[in-house]
């Protein structure tokens, strides 16, 4: 049994890699400030004696006997990272360092969950990780951009410098339940709408893409990104490949739920990217053959299932 601090454990994909890690029989200890956690994301696992759920924030210094860390702790959706931008690249940077520092003190091995957003706008496609990236550093979204860019160079650092066994996972657009209905990112807020009848909102024309990974996917990816060859740091892409405009999403959530939606366009957000798609052909290679196995359309049927008890 390996103790396993999850930060963000009882965030959306903290929930979902909470309650895979127990049954896999570990000992969880699940770190959350509730920002957008929600406790009762993990309030089926409180009845295993061996998940532990602590509130805690982590821009402050945590002490524990772990085994392995996933950080995970950050605000994900622009509404959540841009309503505290200091506070967004406090949690990004004094994070990873209080963790890394954690990972130091009792050699644990450390993944840092990063983003597709370190890619920005991007002006290669689909984007590979050795691509820099095209982001804008006073921008809007770059509090969490930056944070997460940051917090890459804080691993690598740790890394080169005391030896941290670390990995690091650039996650694109995921889904599915426990995701926050008020969060506005595209899934939630189309399903939510649809559901209640409103109008789509789609920023734009509506054609810019973005490829959509359903959580189970994920998880399954981070985990064997943890327990990959040493010598494999990453980053690496965790992603689905398959690329929908949003006119394509807003359409397919209509159809699913028989929704008398109509879409709306409204102004484009600032540094909104116009294409996101990943090259995942390195996970393919060093994750034993990793890749996603839920389609959108299997996945938005589980996420609208989900909705429909919550809202």
């Amino acid at each position: 049994m390996k103790k396993i601090l999850i930060t963000g454990g009882a965030g959306f994909i903290g929930s979902h890699l909470s309650e895979r890690l127990l049954n896999e029989g570990n000992h969880i200890l699940c770190l959350d400030n509730y920002f957008t956690g929600a406790k009762q994301n993990v309030v089926p696992l409180m009845d295993n004696p061996y998940f532990e759920l602590v509130r805690h924030d982590i821009t402050h210094p945590y002490y524990a006997e772990v085994d392995e860390i996933y950080n995970l702790a950050c605000p994900a959706s622009p509404i959540h990272y841009q309503y505290n931008a200091i506070k967004t690249i406090k949690t990004s940077v004094m994070g990873a360092i209080n963790m890394l520092g954690l990972a130091k003190r009792v050699k644990a091995k450390i993944l840092q969950a990063s983003t597709s957003e370190v890619y920005g706008d991007p002006q290669v496609h689909p984007q590979p990780e050795s691509y820099w990236g095209h982001v804008n550093p006073i921008g809007l979204r770059s509090c969490y951009d930056e944070g997460k860019r940051c917090a890459e160079t804080l691993f690598m650092d740790y890394h080169n410098q005391n030896d941290v066994a670390i990995k690091i996972i650039r996650i694109f657009n995921t889904y599915g339940p426990n995701m926050n209905p008020s969060d506005g990112r595209v899934v939630s807020n189309f399903i939510v709408q649809a559901l209640k009848g409103q109008d789509i909102t789609i920023y734009g024309d509506g054609k810019q893409t973005r490829s959509f990974q359903y959580v189970d996917d994920l998880v399954e990816g981070m985990i064997r990104m943890m327990n990959s060859e040493k010598t494999f740091l990453g980053p690496v892409n965790l992603g689905n490949p398959n690329e929908f405009t949003m006119l394509e999403l807003a359409s397919k959530i209509i159809e699913l739920t028989g929704s008398t939606s109509q879409i709306k366009h409204m102004p484009l957000p600032q540094d909104d990217p116009k294409q996101r798609q990943p090259d995942i052909s390195l996970a393919k290679e060093k994750l034993d053959g990793w890749e996603p196995n839920t389609q959108l359309e299997e996945g938005l049927k589980k996420t609208i299932a989900y909705f429909k008890k919550v809202i």
